[in-house]
């Protein structure tokens, strides 16, 4: 590794160790990832939180710069097209700790926060991210691929619907609501295997050199290229987990309405490595990257989070009417917004698109608290 890379690391080894051994005298109660970390910081002085958001903030930025190069650096090594690393490599980094958060949920017996997180992190990447990533700079679209993992995609939101309907009584789904059966959560981990797999015979296929090339790190063996991968991932998942609960803290102090905090930080939170990632390599001429990290994260929010959470509860996960109301509904029509402009782009997905996902995504949110 680099010199800079070496002291970034060093730094963030420090600073996590501090928040591991945290505060002796713990007030908040501790579920999950993030509510193990408040309970650590959670009586800190508000001028050490701000040290700790600006250290996470300054860690978010070159974890994800680290993530950014070396997953480019593999596309131009292994001749894959960035769009395809950003559906596979970079989007299973990213879900990962979202899977382990929602599969713990489930074991300890809050298995609904797990639909509900993949379903709102799969509004939010399309929507939010991916318009955020097209306002900053026009998105290189590979057609075959975008096409091809794109389709998967919206089938992958249709198929979890599907799933979750009460197949013995359809008429009363509104009022009862459904359910997404522990098997399927099965069929889904399965798929998943599927997924990856054909997305690899696709990469071996794909051929020709990638979008874009990076000479950074061009003297770096393979090996050392995919740990400082696995070094950006931690980084920017670690670095976003201790930044929500953080910045939460700080608007208690503040007095900020907790109505507010859920609106935005919370629902944010999530889906927060996704968004440094596609911002970031949007930023740096890789879009994409970003384009395909959003597909790829939209798949494994169903077949992995969704599924993973599924499969280890018996009675499997509860879909209340209010998502077959509203929040399905709305996950399908941004995921068909999406398609339509991909088919009406020509190699670029630009800026006026990205305006209209950001439109499609604060109507989304605003239909989902307005509770029509």
């Amino acid at each position: 590794m680099t010199r800079k890379s070496i002291g970034v690391l060093i730094i963030a080894l420090l600073f996590f160790s501090l928040i591991a051994h945290g505060d002796p005298a713990e007030t908040h109660e501790a579920h999950g990832i993030e509510g193990w970390i408040e309970s650590k910081i959670g009586n800190l002085h508000i001028v050490w939180l701000f040290v700790i958001i600006a250290v996470t903030l300054y860690l978010l930025g070159k974890g994800a710069d680290m993530l950014v190069a070396q997953a480019v650096t593999l596309s131009t090594r292994w001749g894959v097209p960035q769009t395809l690393i950003g559906a596979t490599i970079v989007s299973l980094g990213t879900t990962t700790p979202e899977a382990a958060v929602s599969v713990f949920a489930a074991i300890q017996g809050d298995p609904d926060i797990a639909l509900g997180n993949a379903v709102g992190s799969i509004i939010c990447d399309t929507g939010l991210i991916l318009g955020t990533a097209a306002l900053i700079a026009p998105l290189p679209l590979n057609r075959k691929i975008v096409n091809r993992q794109g389709w998967i995609q919206l089938g992958a939101g249709f198929l979890l619907v599907i799933a979750c309907l009460p197949f013995g009584s359809l008429n009363e789904t509104f009022d009862t609501g459904g359910r997404l059966p522990r098997f399927m959560g099965f069929v889904f981990l399965v798929l998943l295997v599927v997924y990856m797999w054909q997305s690899i015979r696709w990469s071996r296929d794909a051929g020709g050199a990638p979008e874009e090339h990076l000479h950074e790190d061009s003297s770096a063996n393979t090996f050392l290229v995919g740990i400082k991968l696995l070094v950006g991932i931690i980084l920017v998942v670690g670095a976003s987990s201790v930044l929500i609960p953080s910045v939460k803290i700080v608007a208690e102090r503040v007095n900020v309405p907790e109505s507010i905090i859920a609106a935005t930080l919370v629902a944010f939170g999530t889906s927060l490595p996704e968004f440094v990632t596609a911002v970031t390599a949007a930023r740096r001429g890789h879009g994409g990257l970003a384009v395909g990290n959003v597909i790829g994260a939209d798949i494994l929010n169903v077949l992995f989070v969704a599924g993973a959470a599924a499969a280890v509860t018996s009675g499997g996960l509860e879909a209340p009417p209010h998502f077959f109301k509203l929040l399905f509904p709305l996950m399908l029509f941004i995921l068909v917004v999406f398609r339509v402009g991909i088919f009406a782009s020509g190699d670029k997905l630009k800026r006026p698109f990205g305006v209209i996902l950001i439109a499609a995504y604060i109507l989304v949110t605003a239909l989902s608290y307005l509770k029509l």
